[in-house]
């Protein structure tokens, strides 16, 4: 299901940045844009259709990166620190001799000069 989720995620990705660079630019920063589409629509239904497009598919992106984040986190679930400690107690090992402090080490006598 994750694995559809995120083709379908993809696609609209690609759609959606498909969908931005074929519009007009407003302030012809790029120098490209503008004229007619072929003939086949205005220019101000063709900014309609387009705009509409860009919000539709923007909408279904957010969606589809809401449903795979809350698939994401679906797999791990928090556990707590007092669900793995052992039922009873371990038994107390042989208790350890004591360890014998190391004598300290002498200091050097001064080099003259």
């Amino acid at each position: 299901m994750e694995s559809v989720i995120l083709v379908i995620h993809l696609l609209i990705a690609v759609g959606l940045v498909g969908v931005i660079l074929i519009q007009r630019s407003e302030g012809g920063g790029l120098g490209i844009g503008g004229g007619t589409m072929g003939g086949m629509m205005s220019t101000r239904g063709t900014a309609n259709l387009l705009t509409r497009t860009t919000g539709i598919l923007a909408g279904c992106f957010f969606a589809t990166s809401i449903v795979l984040a809350i698939l994401a986190g679906g797999h791990s679930r928090p556990a707590s620190i007092i669900d793995t400690l052992p039922a009873s107690p371990a038994s107390p090992a042989a208790p350890a001799q004591p360890a014998t402090p190391a004598a300290p080490a002498q200091p050097a006598p001064p080099v003259s000069q």
